[in-house]
């Protein structure tokens, strides 16, 4: 028995061999799953923007077209620089003048000016206003809200040898979205184009929102030209007044030239579209602690109606509209504007 089942065990691999009891034939493994694909929501639409959102995307596109403009008019500017031009412009600042009538006479006739910017002076009348005004070649002279530095080719040249010019600005260092900050960059860039020019004007950086001067009794004069509204539009003219009033020597003058409102305006709405009642001004001014010592109607223009869609920017030399009836606002001219001049009132005396 045992040898029978040694014999079975001998010949179980041939019969294996032989097919006789075959593998199993390997089990494929069952598919996977296809993966269950699900479609991300569509995002929902952006919102429409809002008549602020694109009020302010508009006015951002046109600031920067308007730097862009400046941007390429400064470099004109620049290359008309000779070296024949800046010895004119020192030579023309170097002069010691007798009078402030001489010394403006001769930076009116100044090769140093901006093209075009002579043509102002039929309607903005500067030897006039300054006389006016008590200028003389010695003083220390604050000009307020300079603009593009029209009064400044004047002023700065004339009193280089003896006097002080002194000019506020804002931040050029600003956020450039800021349009405050592309006024300041403007006048700086005027300032810089010329050192034989304006190398001794002193810019003092002024906050609008919150103007502060810190020039107790240092000016002679101080100029306010066709600013009043930009100040009453902020809410600030009142600060203004004061800061004023304390930087101003006891004998100091305040000049003001102004677009001036019908008569009986509000001065909050008529200082939106750029012009400022009379007589509300000189009350406000002289609530300040100053005296309406004269006044003038050099800067009077009848033909200015006062009534133009975007205000007095419509009328030159802004002419906002652009070919918009561009020759109605030629012809007009420059506004009506008045041309005030304040001292600074005694202190009352102490009982």
């Amino acid at each position: 028995m045992k040898r029978h089942f040694l014999t079975a065990i001998a010949l179980a691999p041939l019969a294996v061999a032989c097919g006789s009891a075959p593998p199993p034939e390997p089990v494929e493994p069952a598919p996977a799953p296809a993966p269950v694909v699900t479609e991300a929501p569509a995002p929902p639409p952006a919102p429409e923007p809002t008549e602020e959102e694109k009020k302010k995307a508009a006015d951002l596109k046109q600031l920067e077209g308007e730097r862009a403009a400046w941007q390429a008019a400064l470099e004109k500017e620049r290359a008309r620089w000779t070296p024949e031009l800046r010895a004119e412009a020192t030579a023309l600042a170097s002069k010691d003048y007798p009078t402030g009538k001489a010394a403006i006479t001769a930076a009116m006739a100044g090769k140093h000016r901006k093209p075009g910017n002579a043509d102002r002076d039929k309607y903005r009348h500067p030897l006039e206003t300054l006389e006016l005004f008590g200028f003389k070649p010695n003083m220390t002279v604050l000009d307020i809200g300079p603009g593009d530095g029209w009064y400044t080719e004047l002023l700065a040249p004339a009193l280089a040898k003896k006097g002080k010019y002194l000019a506020t600005n804002g931040d050029p260092n600003g956020p450039l979205e800021v349009r405050s900050t592309f006024y300041a960059q403007r006048f700086k860039g005027f300032v810089d184009t010329s050192s034989e020019a304006y190398g001794k004007v002193e810019t003092l950086l002024v906050d609008s929102k919150a103007p502060k001067l810190d020039l107790e009794g240092k000016l002679d004069l101080a100029m306010i030209m066709r600013g009043v509204h930009g100040m009453v539009g902020a809410g600030t003219f009142g600060t203004w007044l004061g800061e004023i009033h304390e930087a101003l020597k006891p004998t100091g003058v305040l000049g003001i030239e102004e677009h001036r409102a019908a008569e009986g305006a509000d001065p909050v709405a008529s200082a939106k579209q750029g012009y400022v009642p009379e007589k509300w001004l000189i009350e406000q001014v002289e609530a300040a602690g100053f005296k309406l010592k004269k006044k003038s109607e050099i800067n009077a223009n009848p033909k200015d109606t006062k009534d133009y869609p975007d205000g007095v920017w419509d009328l030159p030399p802004t002419l906002r509209r652009g070919d918009t009836d561009k020759d109605k606002y030629l012809a007009i001219g420059e506004s009506d504007r008045m041309t005030l001049v304040f001292v600074k009132a005694p202190a009352a005396k102490k009982k």
